[in-house]
C-alpha cells in the first residue's frame, strides 16, 4: 500500500521554495529547492510531479503573496489622502520588501515563450487595478486608475532596467504632483456629495 501524501508537508515545502526563489531566483535544478526545503529532489518529484510543475506552483504562490502585499499597500486608508497612500506604496513596493517580487516577475514578463506561465503578461496587466480604482474613487476619480497603473508599471520597468532609484522616485513624485489638482477637485466633489461644509485637498508625504 502506497504512502499517502501529506498536504501540510507539501505546503511547507512549497513555502520554502517560494522563499528561496524570491531570495535567489528560480533555480535550473531541483537541488537548491530541496536544500532550502530540507528534503531531497526525489521527494520534490513525489509531491509535485515534475520540476516544471513545482516551478509553476512556486510562481503562483509567489504571485498570490505579491497580490496580497501590494493590494494592502494600495488600498485607501482612513483619514489619509490617497496620494500619500500611493507614495508610501511606491516606496515599499520598490524597496527591500518589494524588489524580490519585481525581479521575479519582471523576468517572467520578459520571457517571450512564457512556458512556465502561459499568458502571464496579459493576466498580470490589471491585477492591481481594483485596489487602485478603490483608492482613486476615494478622491472622486476612479477612471484614472488605469493611468496610475500604467505609470507605476512603466516606472518599475525603468527602475529594473536602470537601477536609477533617485531619478525614478522623482518621476513618481512629479506624477503625484500632477494628480494633486485632480485629487483636490475630486475631494470637493466627494465632500459636496456627503454634505460636508469645506473641502481639503490631499497633502504629500515627502519624508
Amino acid at each position: 500500500m502506497g504512502r499517502h501524501k501529506q498536504p501540510q508537508i507539501r505546503d511547507r515545502i512549497l513555502d520554502a521554495c517560494v522563499d528561496h526563489a524570491l531570495a535567489n531566483g528560480l533555480p535550473d535544478r531541483l537541488e537548491p529547492f530541496a536544500a532550502a526545503a530540507g528534503t531531497s529532489p526525489r521527494m520534490l518529484i513525489y509531491h509535485f510531479g515534475s520540476r516544471d510543475a513545482l516551478l509553476r506552483e512556486t510562481l503562483g504562490r509567489a504571485r498570490r503573496r505579491q497580490r496580497d502585499f501590494v493590494g494592502k499597500l494600495l488600498c485607501p486608508q482612513p483619514d489619509e489622502p490617497y496620494l500619500t497612500t500611493l507614495r508610501r506604496a511606491w516606496l515599499v513596493m520598490t524597496g527591500p520588501g518589494g524588489r524580490p517580487y519585481l525581479s521575479m516577475f519582471g523576468k517572467l514578463r520578459e520571457d517571450a515563450q512564457q512556458q512556465l506561465w502561459p499568458g502571464f503578461r496579459r493576466e498580470a496587466t490589471t491585477d492591481w487595478l481594483q485596489p487602485l480604482e478603490d483608492g482613486m474613487r476615494s478622491i472622486g476619480r476612479p477612471e484614472l486608475a488605469t493611468l496610475v497603473l500604467a505609470v507605476v508599471r512603466g516606472l518599475i520597468m525603468d527602475l529594473e532596467a536602470t537601477g536609477d532609484a533617485p531619478r525614478v522616485d522623482q518621476a513618481f513624485d512629479d506624477f503625484l504632483a500632477s494628480l494633486a489638482p485632480v485629487a483636490t477637485e475630486g475631494s470637493r466633489v466627494v465632500l459636496a456629495e456627503s454634505g460636508a461644509d469645506s473641502p481639503s485637498g490631499p497633502g504629500r508625504d515627502r519624508a
